[in-house]
């Protein structure tokens, strides 16, 4: 708590000081004149309200002073706009997410409190280092340590302000938070880059993020052999194309939007492969799709098939122009994946849990299942990496470097054989 303390003079007005300590120190201020007392009460409750720290924007002996800015400076969401209209190489829908992040996690959410007024919550904005009420973010005056508030922010959530036991906003996962934090990266990284430099630094370089590998196995849903068995037996009772979609899914271990958008002259009948050349984006509108390049660079590729499933491929191709989807809907046209999931997937799903199956699973998670039937069958990662179309090992290993448990025998196997081996000629007689 701050205190007052009143100082006479021989002659004219009394001076009131107004004291309190700050990190371990006192900290005082003076106020003389007529109006001394009153503004020293006023002062006092402003460094109370602060938590007895210094007032933002108080300069000693001289009250509110206006902070200095950067000439250059501007606010941080108008520049982060200006990132991504200026971005090159990326389609208009990757464009569109950017700026929707910038808008929901930069600027924060709209909410109204209690008292009726309306404020941004979760936004980055910048809490001076000697205490005070936070400012609007700008490009020029966010720290480190704005960083890591925001970061912790989405760590834990924010609660409901007015709604008890509802969340404003929920806790995001480590993986939204990386994708979130690498993006103001690049953005203040443009900032330092720029011609003439807005800012010395990058306040995002030193952040610790939170661990990426948390919760994976948990997100994703493997299949057993017997378990899909059940789900794509339910479908066959009332679809037999829907159900020749998933045994391709399952066995190429292809992304929908590349399963969706092959065309007959991507199939090789006699040399049992297929070619995934293109696939479905969506628009920036984010309701439509368009054709489109794959993934990645290395999402182009070649996959060889089973004799089976070239004898299905084979069925679906009959009566086909080059051009014509190889897998359509009722109406001739390719299938979306809401009207598949929803019509197909999810009723076979429904009744296979009445059956006995324990899972829920996705329609992505046949990509998982194809990963872990070929790691159980001792398939090396690198040829799972160039299966799955993933531009880096890393991905591959990251996400199904924990299903390599079918070697562990022939690990340890062959460490035994050589603890046991009987030391070289040469060494034993040296020894």
């Amino acid at each position: 708590m701050a205190s007052i303390v009143e100082r006479r003079k021989k002659t004219g007005p009394p001076t009131y000081q107004v004291k309190w300590r700050q990190d371990g120190s006192w900290q005082t201020e003076n106020f003389g004149g007529d109006q001394g007392q009153t503004q020293a009460d006023q002062f006092r409750s402003l460094v109370e309200a602060h938590g007895n720290r210094w007032p933002y924007g108080w300069v000693k002996g001289h009250g509110f002073v206006e902070p200095e800015t950067h000439p250059s400076d501007v606010d941080l969401v108008t520049w982060a706009h200006r990132y991504a209209d200026g971005l090159t190489g990326i389609d208009e829908r990757t464009r569109q997410d950017y700026k929707r992040d910038i808008d929901r996690h930069f600027a924060g959410l709209l909410t109204t409190r209690e008292d009726g007024t309306e404020e941004r919550a979760g936004g980055l904005v910048h809490t001076p280092a000697g205490g005070g009420p936070s400012i609007p973010a700008t490009v020029c005056n966010v720290t480190e340590d704005d960083i890591k508030a925001w970061v912790r922010g989405q760590e834990q959530g924010i609660p409901h302000p007015v709604k008890d036991g509802e969340w404003l906003r929920r806790k995001a996962s480590p993986k939204s938070i990386a994708n979130r934090h690498g993006l103001l990266f690049c953005i203040f990284q443009a900032a330092v880059d720029v011609a003439s430099p807005l800012r010395g630094d990058n306040p995002c370089a030193k952040t610790s993020l939170p661990r990426t590998d948390d919760g994976i196995e948990e997100e994703m849903c493997f299949l057993e052999h017997d378990e899909y068995a059940r789900i794509v037996g339910c479908m066959r009772e009332f679809d037999e194309n829907a159900a020749d979609l998933c045994d391709f899914l399952v066995g190429t271990g292809l992304r929908w939007g590349e399963a969706s958008a092959l065309q007959a002259r991507d199939v090789s009948l006699s040399r049992r492969t297929i070619n995934i050349q293109r696939a479905w984006k969506r628009r920036g509108d984010a309701a439509t799709f368009e054709l489109g390049p794959p993934k990645t660079r290395k999402a182009r590729r070649t996959l060889a098939l089973s004799e089976s499933q070239a004898e299905m491929l084979r069925r679906h191709l009959r009566g086909k122009q080059p051009e014509d989807f190889v897998f359509r809907g009722g109406m001739g046209s390719a299938w979306r994946h809401s009207n598949f999931y929803h019509r197909k997937w999810q009723r076979a799903v429904e009744e296979a849990i009445k059956r006995g199956l324990t899972k829920r699973p996705r329609l992505h998670d046949l990509r998982h299942t194809h990963v872990a039937w070929l790691i159980a069958s001792n398939i090396p990662l690198p040829a799972i990496q160039a299966r799955l179309g993933h531009e880096s090992i890393t991905t591959t290993v990251d996400r199904y470097g924990h299903l390599v448990r079918a070697l562990d025998g022939e690990i340890a196997a062959a460490v035994e054989a050589a603890m046991g081996a009987p030391a070289p000629r040469t060494l034993r007689q040296v020894l």
